[in-house]
């Protein structure tokens, strides 16, 4: 007679926050998954489940709080990790009866806490995992986290403090990593960290060998690398610092994805010392009128924070007078929110909420037209088309100038044909404000 294995345990993910959670969402999964245990979709059959909290803005970590109480709710059995595992206390005067409590990218104390959860039995076989590991985006396209932490110290932002400084990963093995994905079938990889531009300045004396060649921690020849391995490679979270420069010409080849995401924050010289950044504006506006004069489809993404405190109307408006002529392509805005532990919270001229929605509504509404107006003159062109869905006789993708989720998308018509992960031609055909429409060429 046959031998009944036992069933493994089973763990749910509840993966809130930005990308960089996600990917630490998806190693902790792939290293869960090569332990033996199993997935689960949903609560009711899960022996434990993970939430993976943000703690960034106090909206966030409501959000966190929230999705704890509903796995503790529908499961019972719940492990929290994330940046808000640095809260342990708020969590637990709130949810006594949370297992175990971890902080951000720290892989081995969740595992250990799901192994003590929910242990394996002592006969159950190991299931193996794909060399690229488990996915919680779709097969096409993933995102490939290339460091931790960051060394701004900016005054609305916490991140240091929960994830520490910038921590470089070695260049071979980002680089393996792409590889094993593009095997696996990824098309796209979206290249992300605090600071993509700070890559390497912690090993920068270190360079590895790859294929036989030598690689350099650095961004521009991180890029070059990435460009040979991946159709599409997008960067984001890249400060403008001068050596963004060099990766220009990289993507006018066609070896880099046309489109960069730079959180410029604000325009203003007196917002941006009091955030403690960067407060050269004006120089930032020729550099960019300098990129687009090599690489006229260069898309531009960027987020803004109105309402910081000290705030006038005259440095908003300068920031809208500034968007006028930078003409960026994607733009996401915040209102200021305070954080706590954050150095913004001590500063003086608080900014009332009704004129933060005011302002909030304006830039929104000024972005929105120049995206519009860069979207018609589309119109008319013929663009690569990555396809994200597949139903009936339509299809949705994204240009090179759109990123997942948080861009906008390409609704094309005749594309019952295509499967999901294809890049193809498409004819421009409409535009409103975010989105275009088409149709696939062939």
């Amino acid at each position: 007679m046959a031998t009944k294995l036992p069933e493994p345990p089973k763990v749910g993910m509840v993966s809130l926050g930005c990308p960089k959670n996600l990917v630490d969402s998806e190693r902790i999964l792939t290293k869960l998954r090569s332990d033996g245990y199993q997935l689960s979709g949903d609560y009711a059959g899960a022996d434990v489940v993970l939430v993976n909290t943000c703690g960034f803005l106090d909206s966030a970590k409501e959000e966190s709080l929230e999705a704890i109480g509903e796995a503790i709710a529908e499961n019972g059995r719940v492990v929290v990790t994330g940046c808000m595992g640095k809260e342990a206390e708020t969590i637990r005067s709130r949810f006594p009866d949370v297992l175990a409590i971890t902080g951000a990218h720290q892989y081995e104390e969740v595992v250990g806490a799901v192994h003590t959860a929910a242990p394996m039995p002592p006969s159950a076989y190991l299931n193996l995992v794909p060399d690229s590991g488990l996915k919680l985006t779709p097969r096409h396209y993933s995102y490939l986290k290339i460091s931790e932490g960051c060394n701004h110290r900016c005054a609305f932002c916490i991140i240091p403090a929960l994830r520490g400084d910038l921590v470089s990963r070695r260049p071979d093995a980002i680089l393996r990593e792409a590889e094993k994905l593009v095997e696996a079938g990824t098309k796209e990889l979206l290249v992300i960290s605090q600071d993509t531009s700070a890559y390497g300045i912690d090993i920068r004396k270190q360079p590895r060998a790859w294929h036989g060649r030598e690689v350099v921690p650095h961004m521009t020849d991180l890029a070059r690398e990435l460009g040979r391995i991946a159709p599409w490679v997008r960067l984001h979270y890249v400060y403008p610092y001068p050596h963004v420069d060099q990766v220009i010409p990289l993507m006018a080849e066609g070896l880099i994805t046309p489109y960069l995401d730079i959180p410029f924050q604000h325009a203003s010289r007196s917002v941006l010392r009091a955030m403690k950044r960067p407060a050269n504006e004006a120089r930032v506006l020729e550099r960019i009128k300098g990129w687009r004069a090599i690489c006229p489809d260069l898309a531009i993404r960027s987020t803004f924070v109105v309402g910081f405190p000290g705030e006038t109307e005259s440095d908003f408006d300068y920031l809208m007078d500034w968007l006028d002529e930078a003409q960026l392509d994607r733009v996401g805005a915040f209102r200021f929110e305070p954080v706590e532990g954050a150095a913004a919270n001590d500063l003086p001229g608080a900014v009332p909420e009704e004129i933060k929605e005011e302002r909030y509504a304006r830039l929104m509404e000024k972005t929105a037209t120049i995206s519009a107006a860069k979207l018609q003159a589309k119109i008319g062109r013929t663009l690569d088309v990555i396809i994200d869905e597949v139903g009936g006789d339509g299809a949705t993708g994204r240009s090179q100038a759109d990123a997942p989720e948080i861009d906008g998308s390409v609704f094309l018509r005749d594309a019952g044909h295509l499967t999901q992960g294809d890049i193809v031609a498409v004819e421009i055909e409409d535009a409103d404000e975010h989105d275009l429409y088409g149709a696939p060429l062939g």
